[in-house]
C-alpha cells in the first residue's frame, strides 16, 4: 500500500527572518513513516521544518509553509492509498510578507492574518476510496471536538491527543472510530504509539482498490 504522511509544523513568514509557527517537533509523523515502512508499505513523508533525520527508504518532501504543504499533498495524493494528516499546519498566515527585516516601530504592531488552506478538509472531500486518518490536538471538550472534526472533514478515523504531546518524546492518544467506539494507546514512546496505529489501520482499512 502507498502511504502519504504529513509531519511537523509549518512556518508562516512575517518578513524574511521572522515567522509564525508552533511547537510541533514532527516526531509522531516521522515515527509513523518508519512504522509504515517497517510494515512493508511504500511511504511518502511531506514534512515541515524539523530537526529530525528521515527514516531510510522513505521518500521525503520538504516544505515550509501551509501553501507549500498543500501543493505537495495534492501532487502525491493521486497515488496514495492511505493518508495520515499528522502535521500541525498553521491555521493562519500574515496577509503580507514584508521584504527584508521589518523595522522596530511603535509600541504595538498589528498583523493582519488570513486563513490558510484546510488541507485535511480538501483531502477529505477528494478521498474517494482512500483511507484518511486525521489528528486532533484538543484541550477542552476533547472527544466531542475530535468527533466533530472527523465528521466534518470526512476522516475514516481520528487520533486525539493533548497539548502535552507537542515536542514530547512520549505521548498518549485515543483512536476514535465513526461508530462511537475508541481505543486508547499509551502512555508510551511515540515510536510504540506509531507502530500500534499502523497495525490498527492495516487491520481496518477497506480492502478495495482506488477508484479515481
Amino acid at each position: 500500500m502507498n502511504y502519504l504522511i504529513t509531519a511537523g509544523p509549518t512556518r508562516e513568514f512575517i518578513d524574511d527572518i521572522r515567522f509564525i509557527s508552533n511547537l510541533s517537533s514532527g516526531r509522531m509523523g516521522y515515527a509513523l513513516a518508519q512504522a509504515a515502512r517497517d510494515a512493508g508499505h511504500s511511504v511518502v513523508l511531506v514534512s515541515g521544518p524539523v530537526a529530525l533525520d528521515p527514516p531510510e527508504r522513505v521518500r521525503l518532501v520538504n516544505v515550509v509553509s501551509a501553501v507549500e504543504m498543500r501543493e505537495a499533498v495534492l501532487k502525491t495524493f493521486p497515488e496514495s492509498d492511505i493518508i495520515l494528516m499528522c502535521a500541525a499546519v498553521a491555521d493562519y498566515r500574515p496577509e503580507r510578507r514584508h521584504t527584508g527585516k521589518l523595522k522596530k516601530g511603535p509600541d504595538t504592531l498589528t498583523l493582519k492574518l488570513v486563513k490558510n488552506p484546510d488541507i485535511a478538509a480538501e483531502t477529505g472531500a477528494r478521498k474517494q476510496s482512500r483511507f484518511l486518518v486525521g489528528f486532533a490536538l484538543e484541550a477542552e471538550n476533547a472527544e466531542a471536538n475530535a468527533r466533530s472534526k472527523m465528521a466534518a472533514k470526512n476522516f475514516d478515523i481520528i487520533v486525539l491527543n493533548t497539548p502535552a504531546a507537542m515536542a514530547a518524546e512520549s505521548s498518549e492518544v485515543q483512536v476514535l472510530f465513526p461508530d462511537g467506539s475508541g481505543r486508547r494507546i499509551g502512555p508510551a514512546a511515540k515510536q510504540e504509539i506509531a507502530a500500534e496505529l499502523i497495525r490498527i489501520i492495516d487491520e481496518i482499512r477497506p480492502n478495495r482498490s482506488r477508484q479515481d
